[in-house]
């Protein structure tokens, strides 16, 4: 019997030891998680890639730091947000839009004529019909990803939204990226421009680690391209008709 019990008690002993060091490590991360820092970035773009020729102009990038290991398992819930991206003079505003994943972007329609906003990307796909000016409506962007928004009318068109699933992210400003208080830990490091080739974002992509202190975090050049803003089919994979004079039941919008 005494045998029995100091083996159960070793047992329980165990566990509690388990626990107080998880409950320990929890708790170190939790004090990590109260200071913060800075974490720079400059971002660099090549128009020849056998040359590595820097471009003359640093077209706007979004970087963002989705937190690692005990970083992810204690990072806060991020709120979501309603936010707009007017029509207005067949134009987007704002061009790009940065939101929290489960956030609803409101597209109000201000012109004196009808818009059909859609988007066939893997960030979010929707088709928000013809509505008329005046009216508005909405899309929850529920999942991580880049959303290229077009109009089906006005080929011109062209935004995009950006939605993520961590709240530390920044927008370069001529080509330098601070994020600001970011907590100290592993963090996966991506960066997004729509003036960039797939392949040069893919492999910036990397793990970095945030001091206690401002971090910077190097470098990353991206190969130059054209926008997919620039030419896109409409919602049906087709050409736009072409206006005025078309055809088309557009043509007068």
């Amino acid at each position: 019997m005494d045998r029995f019990f100091s083996i159960r008690n070793g047992g329980r002993w165990q566990g509690y030891t388990l626990a107080c060091v998880v409950l320990l490590l929890f708790l170190t991360a939790a004090r990590s998680y109260g200071q913060s820092a800075e974490a720079t970035l400059h971002v660099d773009f090549v128009t020849d890639t056998s040359t590595h020729k820097a471009s003359t102009t640093a077209p706007v990038t979004v970087a963002w730091l989705t937190p690692q290991g005990v970083n992810a398992a204690i990072a806060p819930p991020i709120p979501a947000h309603t936010y707009q991206m007017v029509q207005k003079d067949k134009m987007f505003d704002p061009h790009l839009l940065v939101v929290p994943v489960g956030s609803i972007v409101v597209f109000p329609n201000r012109d004196p004529f009808f818009h059909n906003v859609f988007s066939l990307f893997n960030g979010k796909r929707f088709d928000l019909g013809l509505y008329e000016a005046g009216s508005e409506r909405r899309v929850r962007f529920d999942r991580e990803g880049v959303s290229y928004i077009f109009c089906n009318i006005h080929p011109q068109m062209g935004a995009v939204i950006l939605s993520l699933a961590t709240p530390y992210y920044s927008v370069s400003r001529e080509g330098a990226i601070v994020i600001p208080q970011v907590p100290p830990g592993r963090y996966l490091l991506n960066v997004w421009s729509e003036s960039a080739t797939l392949e040069s974002l893919n492999a910036a992509r990397r793990e970095v680690t945030v001091q206690a202190a401002d971090t910077n975090l190097g470098s990353v050049s991206l190969v130059a391209a054209p926008s997919l803003l620039a030419h896109h089919a409409n919602k049906f994979g087709e050409t736009y008709p072409a206006s005025p004079g078309s055809a088309s039941p557009y043509s007068l919008y």
